[in-house]
């Protein structure tokens, strides 16, 4: 297909992106047969996580200088923690977000699967892997809805999910009340399977004498896993193809509609894998929380240079963004500031990161 040549890099490929007009023979007119190719440097910059690389080395000197907690490992450790718990979600998220969509109800989804495997299993006394695999089948299925509701109707993903967004919010609140008679969960620490659950969803491993959140390793294998979708096979295709324009990907033979609730549902599946770590990480779970952690995951992903209208973006790029949330999070605490300026600087970072995406492909495209 035609998109292929843009869609496999998430970028304009050197040859198509040239403006010489090709003759007859099937050469440039002007050139002596070769494809005209940029530099490697400029090759470089017009990767879409070029710009979140950038800001993430600049925020690594900068907090490694003004905080020394930052320079130590184990203290590390504590961001890539925090990196994430964001990044599981904005890998998801981001693959969501090529395909030209976006999910409001993605940071209240995962209290919902908490709160709903936590719930059942204490409720009805059965082994707390019971109340994962509810969890997981009602975490599908808000992504599900999500994408039915948005091919159907031709609403715009804004207006979908965040009704969706509205209405769980309310359940987490109202429902646990009507339960637990409380506005958290019950604790779920002795009953049958937490340990092999929390083992799973929870556990540490120690790496150089320093006890690593088990949330990190999985990050970087989905990441892995979710770049190899992207590029390597022709779903990947499909996403690039369908956000960069939907009426010309159904033209060509691409399944729209699977590829949009799929992706709805792929944020269901990392929203159902972050609840149940925190469910067993903390034992109980807060039914007011997860409110505008959608925010941060939409951030972390157009921070590494995945593009709102879709069809362009990598997976390598949300995972930096991420990191570099971790590093800000984290950084401030280590360098003593108060922390009601995070947020400040989170807002700031964001549109210095978008800025510096823009420069960079300006610069990278230019002739």
């Amino acid at each position: 297909m035609s998109h292929t040549a843009v869609s496999k890099q998430g970028q304009p490929a050197d040859a198509a992106s040239s403006p010489a007009v090709t003759a007859a023979g099937g050469t440039p007119s002007g050139h002596d047969g070769r494809t005209t190719r940029r530099s490697l440097p400029r090759r470089l910059l017009a990767r879409p996580e070029m710009g979140a690389l950038l800001g993430a080395m600049a925020v690594y000197v900068f907090f490694y200088v003004v905080a020394e907690p930052f320079r130590q490992f184990d203290s590390f450790s504590t961001v890539l923690y925090q990196a994430s718990t964001l990044g599981i979600m904005g890998v998801a998220v981001a693959l969501l977000m090529i395909g030209g969509e976006f999910d409001l109800s993605s940071g209240v989804a995962v209290i919902s699967s908490a709160l709903t495997a936590s719930m059942f299993a204490y409720q009805y006394t059965l082994n707390v892997w019971m109340g994962v695999l509810v969890a997981l089948v009602l975490s599908l299925a808000i992504g599900a809805f999500n994408g039915i509701l948005l091919v159907k109707t031709g609403l715009p993903s804004f207006l979908v999910t965040l009704g969706t967004f509205m209405m769980l919010q309310g359940l987490n609140l109202a429902i646990t009340k009507a339960v637990s008679g409380n506005v958290a969960t019950d604790s779920i620490r002795d009953m049958e399977g937490f340990d092999q659950a929390e083992s799973v969803f929870a556990s540490n491993v120690s790496v150089l004498g320093t006890n690593i959140r088990i949330t990190v390793f999985y990050w970087l294998a989905f990441a892995a896993l979710a770049t190899w979708v992207l590029f390597r096979t022709k779903y990947g295709s499909w996403v690039f193809a369908v956000g960069g324009n939907k009426d010309s990907a159904r033209a060509v033979g691409v399944p729209v509609t699977f590829v949009k609730i799929s992706l709805f549902m792929t944020v269901g599946l990392a929203a159902w894998f972050v609840g149940m770590h925190q469910l067993f990480a903390f034992n109980t779970v807060q039914s007011g929380g997860g409110v505008g952690n959608e925010l941060l995951y939409i951030a972390a992903a157009v921070i590494g240079g995945v593009l709102l209208t879709g069809g362009y973006g990598s997976i390598l790029g949300p995972v930096i963004g991420a990191l570099l949330f971790g590093m800000v999070s984290q950084g401030i605490v280590y360098a003593d500031w108060d922390p009601d300026w995070f947020m400040f600087f989170l807002g700031a970072m964001l549109l210095l990161a978008v800025l510096l995406n823009l420069y960079v492909r300006k610069q990278a495209t230019r002739r």
